[in-house]
């Protein structure tokens, strides 16, 4: 009876695993670039460290603003301007100003990575140039969430490290600047943007338009400035590329009343 079972009962189906979805990214991958972009910005917090004492902030002074405030471009120019002898508050004005496009970030960054409201503090607390590019890049929700969160705690954990190591050894790491430390995030945004260059003209036109406006804007304005003006290029390309739009629309097919009225 069983070998007459077994002869005719099928087999049982097997069950494939699903095909990755198309543009997906492997977590291991993400996490690998993530922890690539923190390591490589991350020791420019030595710079930041040198900075801060150069400006006559004590060590915890310095070592404070990286943990409260985090966001790079802002707080060298806050320490930047205390050097040259500006006041606190115009100081502080100036530093505010500059990172007010980390609000924008956080409107982009709200829509694709969904976090749920008890997340929302401490993805506050990340969000800066850094986060917001590697987790623009990512084609998914889930690499997305592990992008931002890999690149901003990474980078965080190393950046304060690093900013009390620089504040601690200021006297004896001289000028930070010979050391090249400054050319890490520009060199990391160069390595995240090139995908995006070759994907239309939109995206080559805005990034160019916005390295003339900013290499225009360094001469005239202070530190940290110009970047923002190189803002200035995408609403440029957009409205330029909107009256393209319209000027190439075929024109509207005439009724034939029209045509009678123009042959008269």
């Amino acid at each position: 009876m069983s070998r007459m079972t077994a002869l005719s009962d099928p087999p049982a189906p097997t069950t494939a695993a699903p095909p990755p979805a198309a543009g997906a990214r492997s977590d291991r991958a993400v996490i690998r670039d993530s922890l690539g972009v923190g390591v490589a910005v991350g020791v420019s917090g030595i710079a930041f460290g040198a900075a801060g004492t150069a400006a006559h902030l004590t060590v915890w002074q310095t070592c404070a603003l990286s943990l409260l405030v985090f966001t790079g471009a802002s707080q060298f120019a806050l320490v930047g301007a205390l050097a040259a002898g500006a006041v606190p508050f115009a100081a502080v004005i100036g530093a505010l100003f500059l990172g007010v496009r980390n609000s924008f970030y956080g409107l982009r960054l709200a829509e694709r990575l969904q976090l749920p409201f008890r997340l929302r503090p401490l993805a506050a607390q990340l969000v800066i140039d850094e986060t917001t590019a590697v987790a623009l890049v990512q084609p998914g929700r889930r690499s997305t969430r592990l992008g931002f969160f890999a690149t901003g705690i990474s980078l965080y954990l190393i950046w304060n490290a690093t900013t009390f190591a620089g504040a601690l050894g200021a006297d004896a790491l001289g000028d930070p600047s010979r050391y090249g430390l400054d050319v890490a995030g520009p060199a990391v945004f160069l390595a995240l943007l090139a995908p995006r260059l070759r994907e239309g003209g939109a995206e080559r036109a805005t990034a160019l338009l916005g390295a003339v406006l900013a290499m225009a804007a360094v001469p005239l304005v202070p530190a940290g400035v110009p970047v923002l003006i190189a803002l200035a290029a995408v609403p440029a390309v957009l409205l330029i590329s909107a009256r393209r739009v319209k000027s190439e629309a075929p024109t509207e097919v005439r009724t034939g009343g029209e045509r009678q009225e123009d042959e008269r």
